[in-house]
């Protein structure tokens, strides 16, 4: 383990340059100092960097030099490293209810819900899952909520057959029967405690007027004035866990919850209705929990059946078959906040159509597809120049290219397929929404939306017939053919092993990996010095110690420069 200095005040960084030519040796010493993060010069220049004076104020920052908590956050600094560099704790971690997912139709959004277990004692929870945004929150001390009464909706009654995780058929109806939603109450958990405006994951703390008091939170959603507020809580997320030479176990793992006070939008109508769990790379997020603290490889797999069923697994990085794509940076200044993919070209029956490559948010929190305006309607024209059916319209659906069917079935739909880099196709098998009444399917809609941005959305509709997984460690994301039987005990899951020689838990980087398969650009081929000194050779030399000092000279002051912006910190 590195050792950690505690103190430091000046410490010389020497930088040794020499450069030998016929026997001839030169250096130079350059020395700078640096400042330890938890210091109180880095205090203050941390402070005054934010406008706040002296940093008098903000001493609950680091706490106070030599005192209990000082030394504290040092230790917790050293066991979080110590933690991202030893192998994960478990191969699978699920929710404790099961690994199931289940779509309750149009009630619900369409989206796939899980039932969580939180709190101590634990109270179940039935979250929506939505890889498109961070947080988890639930209805809480509700000011403003959706009803929790399962009478009021019919969705939770109505379903179609699942898998258990025996592999048996069972109604998904099992798995909401007689079950009302809950309401979380941070006081009725003994295990829960509010977030301090102080914390570092809270956003708004800034607007606090004691760094001490509650962490209050905000999150807008991409649909129209649909959010959550209320104040951050942390408490204990139940799980259950496979390893390779133990059966099922359980875990109880702190994570940060949304106390869901006040909601607004859809998730007053039905989508919802008992909370969502953000799934995205945010510092906020589950997944970014449970590979924090060790549990499991920082992946994650999402599984949608054509059934509605489906499975959630956490450190699960796909099979060693899979297709795959890098994730974008989703900033210019190359961050990776969403899972943000390139598409190469949109694809019906056997013709890619031309001009229509757009980056897409993979996003399993959106019903249905997005595309930019101009690639949809090129796709959505070759769509239905292909389809062998009648145009028509149905009210209160809303797609532009919808068919009438001559008989009661769906006729022979085009293929569609999203072909990303390395020639990776994505074969979509459900791109249509079939219209039904009470005598069967009378049509059918294409179901894709123009959207307002230059970038695309791929939905939950795109992802049916997929174990899709989400590697925030590579940043790739990686799909394979599924039927998504539900499997708990992981033994026929078919699992990527770690890479030989790999640390088994990497930090995440923000440096765009490069694509496998390009040529790396050949080394620069050595010239043979002459065997005697020459007037060229000495000039030669003078020139060598003149960019040599010009060079030092510019790191000097970029280190300088550093120094004086404070980001000279360790």
């Amino acid at each position: 383990m590195a050792t950690r200095y505690l103190v430091v005040s000046t410490v010389a960084v020497v930088l040794a340059c020499v450069v030998a030519e016929g026997g001839n040796a030169a250096a130079m010493t350059l020395s700078s100092r640096l400042i330890h993060r938890f210091s109180e010069e880095a205090k203050r220049f941390r402070v005054s960097g934010k406008g706040n004076g002296n940093g008098n104020d903000s001493s609950w920052e680091w706490g106070e030099r030599r005192s209990v908590d000082y030394y504290g956050r040092l230790l917790a600094s050293d066991v979080q490293r110590q933690k991202m560099r030893l192998a994960s704790q478990f191969l699978l971690l699920f929710p404790s209810e099961g690994s199931q997912t289940m779509s309750l139709g149009n009630d619900f959004g369409w989206l796939h819900y899980t039932w969580i277990d939180i709190g101590t004692p634990n109270v179940p929870f039935l979250v929506a899952l939505d890889v498109g945004s961070d947080l988890l929150w639930i209805p809480c001390d509700c000011i403003q909520c959706a009803p929790l009464s399962s009478s009021y909706y019919s969705s939770l009654a109505k379903k179609p057959q699942g898998v258990s995780s025996s592999g048996k058929e069972v109604s998904m109806r099992s798995l909401t029967k007689d079950r009302d939603l809950n309401e979380y109450a941070p006081s009725g958990s003994s295990t829960s405690k509010h977030l301090s405006c102080g914390h570092q994951l809270c956003d708004l703390g800034p607007n606090c007027k004691n760094p001490k008091q509650p962490c209050p939170y905000i999150v807008n959603y991409h649909t129209e004035n649909t959010s959550t507020s209320g104040l951050l809580v942390e408490d204990i997320l139940h799980l259950a866990a496979w390893k390779n030479d133990t059966s099922n176990s359980s875990v109880q793992a702190p994570v940060i919850i949304g106390c869901g006070m006040k909601q607004s939008g859809g998730y007053l109508e039905g989508i919802a209705p008992d909370g969502l769990m953000g799934l995205g790379l945010g510092e906020i997020s589950v997944p970014s929990f449970l590979a924090k603290a060790g549990l499991v490889r920082n992946s994650f797999s999402l599984c949608f059946d054509e059934d509605s069923s489906g499975w959630l697994f956490f450190g699960d990085q796909g099979p060693v078959n899979q297709h795959s794509t890098s994730f974008l940076p989703s900033t210019s200044n190359g961050n990776y906040d969403t899972y943000i993919v390139g598409v190469q070209a949109f694809c019906i029956g056997n013709s890619c159509i031309k001009e229509t490559s757009f980056k897409a948010l993979v996003d399993s929190g959106t019903s249905f597809t997005f595309l930019p305006q101009d690639v949809y309607e090129k796709v959505s024209k070759e769509f239905d120049r292909r389809v062998n059916a009648t145009r028509t319209s149905y009210e209160g659906y809303p797609w532009k290219y919808c068919y009438k069917t001559s008989s009661r079935a769906l006729p022979k739909i085009p293929s569609v397929t999203l072909l990303f880099p390395a020639d990776n196709s994505f074969v979509v098998y459900d791109p249509v929404f079939p219209v039904n009444n009470n005598v069967g399917v009378v049509g059918f809609c294409f179901a894709i939306q123009p959207g307002d941005e230059e970038i695309g959305i791929i939905g939950q509709n795109f992802m049916t017939g997929y174990r899709m997984v989400f590697d925030r460690e590579a940043l790739k994301f990686g799909w394979s053919r599924s039927n998504c039987q539900d499997l708990s005990d992981a033994k026929s899951l078919n699992l990527t092993p770690p890479p030989i020689g790999t640390p088994a838990n990497p930090l995440p980087t923000n440096e765009q990996q490069s694509n496998p398969g390009q040529h790396a650009v050949a080394p620069a081929v050595a010239g043979r010095a002459p065997s005697k000194s020459s007037a060229a050779s000495s000039w030669i030399t003078e020139l060598r110690f003149s960019l040599l000092r010009l060079s030092l000279l510019i790191l000097q002051l970029h280190i300088v420069l550093d120094f004086l912006m404070g980001t000279c910190f360790f």
